[in-house]
Parts: C-alpha cells; structure tokens; sequence
C-alpha cells in the first residue's frame, strides 16, 4: 500500500506549481478557515473536533474545520494528492512520517522550520525519533501527531504455565529465543513469538532495530548503497529463521491482522508490538508486561513510527492560521488530551508530567514501560522517496527466509543488489 502511494504521489510536485497560487484566505464573514483532515472517526475524531471546537471559542477569528478526510488513513496521501490536483487540499493532515520525502518534494507543502524553532514552541520537548521523521534535508515538513515504539510484551500467564521467568530489559536475542521454544506448545496450538510476514514495511521495521544495536545501518553515509546486508544482519535474520523453521515457535502472520487477536486469547508467548496494543490488552483483561527489546552486548534500540500533521499553503492567512493552530493543539494540555485520550503515548516529554498521564498509567500498565522505551528510539528510517521500493525488497527477503524458501545470506545480498539499483536511479 505504501509503496504504491508513495509512486502515486510522484506527479504531486508538477499539479502543485500550477495551484501553488490557489486557495481562499478567509471567509465572508472575515473569518480565516482552516479545513483539518485528520483520518480520525469515532471516539478519536470526537477528542478532535472538542479540541477544535475549544481553539475556535477562543480564538474568533479563526474556524478550524475538522474532517474525516478518509477513515482509512493508508488513502489519506492519494486524497490529498487528489485533492492537490484539484487545486483545493485541506490546510492541515495527517501524514505517515514515511511519507515524509515525498512530501517534502511538494511545493505546496509548509516549511515549519521557524515555528519549531520559535523557543515557545518547545521542539526539544519532542523525541528525537520524532523531530527526524519530520524532517528532511534540514526542512520540517510537519509535527507530531501520533508517536509509538517497538517493545517486547509477553503474557505472564503462559510463562507461568511453563515455568519460564519473566523478560527483563536486559534480554539478549538468545534469551528471547530460548523462552519461545519452551512456550511453544503444539499441541495446544501455542507459539512462543509472531511474526508479521506480509512482505510490507510491518515486516521490515521489525528488523531494523536489530541492525541498528549492532552498529548496523540501512544505507552508506552518503545514501547511494544499501549498508544492510552485514554478518551481523545476516545472522539476525538467520535467529528469526531457526526459531521460525526449525523450532517452530514463531506463528508467520502472512495478513498482519491475527498475530495480536492471537495473543489477546492466551495462543502466543510473546509480541514485538507497540503502545497501540494497550487499548484491547486491558479490554481483554490479559496480564501481561512490556520490556525494552531484547539486544545485542547490552544494546536495546527499537524504532519509532511518529507520524506527523503536514500543513498544506493555501494562502499566507490560512497557513499562517494552521500553525497557529498546531502550535496551540501540540502543547502538553491539549496533547494529554489528544494523545492519552485515544490510548496513545504522549507526543512530548512534558506531557508525561501532568496529572492527566499519571491516571493513564494506571489505566493502561504498559504505558511507563513503553514511555521509558522511548529512550531507545534513537534514529529514523531513511527519509528518502525511494525507501519504499527499497523496503519491499527487503520485506520479501525477510519472508522467504522466515518460509524457508532462502537463506538469511543470500536473501539480503539480493535484496541490497536490488536496493543498489533503486538507488542508482534516483
């Protein structure tokens, strides 16, 4: 899906130019508008549309509209690329921070460089995962609005029944194996870990982490080769492939969609998952504990996928009106509501401060494992256009070898040669 989009997105820059003068600054009545997609329905779109209605009370000159947009927020960039065709996108929407070198491509997408930068603003309060998935090449094409992390979450009740202790946060990636293939149980149907194998980015970035705690990186310094198929890559992927073939204890989620429902019913040991998990853990009454990942020589670094709300420039009033507005919803009251209301981690250190956090944490018990485990998200995915044709190389590289249809070696070589090509074209 990503990747698709992503291709779909690349005769954005040429329709933006010719609309690059577009757009209303205000309304009739004096009023400057601003259309906020934000993708959000039902309870999440209702926080939204308080927090709207709350700016626009306070704030008369301005009406912030929020919009759906699209329910299913994997179309909100061919939306809004539609929308830019015509000449008339939203002000502000929300955006995966793996689009963020497309969007950085389009003309008519905001720079936000200065309002970071305002000292009022309070950008270092955000995780730096966070701060580099919304730039590119030194352009802030958005800030956050959703940030998460990969973590380790196991069911205290299965490691009970089988006499196995608990994770720690000082697990090494042999531990981990070692607890799945006691977990296992065939004949209940019970596996120690999952494992997304649908060949898209879920698949990937489930891997890069262990890369990165080896000193690994995705590409060279200078972003013209792939950097990923080292020994200690190849190595990595070959634990996955043992735990998944020879000791089958690694359920191969070739959907994206069980793995989860699979643990909330007491069928899996262990999840690689993130805070989004907390909402239907606690609705199904799993106990349950969250570690860091396990690591390499005391090394736990995960990966964040922050995702961004990207300004749309539609004028001089209306954009100016849409920072304004993100400065405002971005501030540590409006985010406890926004982010801790929808079951998300806070979007800025600060926010974990408040009161509002305090009874979060006791509602969802994950939550200050996770948070903590923020820390651990150190770098971002390369913010290039090409990395999505660059990542579903890789995500079928990592299939065939959890299928056993490749070896560890040959499938990542592959995939790098493949990658060398992509990167050769630009």
């Amino acid at each position: 899906m990503i990747r698709k989009l992503a291709l779909v997105f690349a005769v954005v820059p040429a329709l933006a130019l010719s609309a690059a003068c577009g757009g209303q600054s205000g309304d009739d009545d004096g009023k400057v508008t601003v259309v906020w997609w934000h993708g959000q329905a039902d309870a999440e779109g209702d926080i939204l549309k308080g927090l709207a209605d709350e700016y626009n009370k306070s704030h008369p000159g301005i009406e912030v509209k929020p919009e759906v947009g699209t329910t299913n927020v994997d179309d909100m960039l061919q939306k809004v690329q539609a929308a830019l065709a015509g000449g008339d996108p939203p002000d502000i929407a929300y955006m995966y921070g793996s689009w963020s070198a497309t969007l950085a491509e389009t003309p008519r997408v905001a720079d936000l460089s200065s309002l970071v930068k305002d000292p009022s603003f309070g950008w270092d309060d955000f995780w730096p995962a966070e701060r580099e998935a919304a730039t590119v090449d030194g352009k802030v094409i958005g800030v956050p609005s959703v940030v998460d992390n990969l973590g380790l979450i196991y069911n205290k009740k299965l490691f009970d029944a089988a006499g196995v202790a608990y994770p720690t946060k000082d697990w090494t990636w042999d531990d981990f194996r070692s607890a799945a293939k006691r977990l296992t149980d065939a004949s209940k149907g019970v596996f120690g870990t999952s494992y997304v194998a649908t060949g898209d980015e879920d698949t990937v970035w489930r891997f890069w982490p262990m890369l990165w705690q080896q000193g690994g990186s995705i590409l060279s310094p200078d972003g013209k080769n792939a950097a990923f198929a080292t020994p200690q890559a190849v190595q990595s992927l070959e634990l996955w492939r043992a735990m998944a073939v020879d000791d089958k204890s690694v359920y191969l989620d070739q959907n994206g969609e069980k793995f989860l429902p699979l643990f909330y019913s007491g069928k899996v040991g262990m999840e690689i998952a993130g805070p989004w998990a907390m909402r239907d853990l606690a609705d199904h009454k799993v106990d349950y504990g969250v570690v860091p990942l396990p690591g390499y020589g005391g090394n736990h670094q995960t990966i964040s996928g922050p995702d961004n709300w990207v300004v749309f420039d539609n004028g001089s009033k209306r954009a100016q009106a849409a920072k304004d507005f993100l400065a405002w919803l971005t501030k540590p009251e409006q985010d406890a509501r926004w982010s801790l209301g929808s079951g998300n981690l806070p979007i800025r250190q600060a926010t974990s401060k408040l009161p509002a956090y305090k009874e979060f944490a006791k509602q969802y018990l994950g939550a200050d494992a996770f948070l903590a485990n923020q820390d651990n998200a150190v770098q971002a995915r390369p913010s290039i256009t090409s990395y999505p044709d660059i990542s579903a190389k890789i995500g079928d590289a990592i299939d065939r070898v959890l299928l056993g249809q490749a070896t560890a070696q040959e499938a990542l070589t592959g995939a790098a040669a493949e990658a060398d090509k992509i990167l050769a074209k630009g």
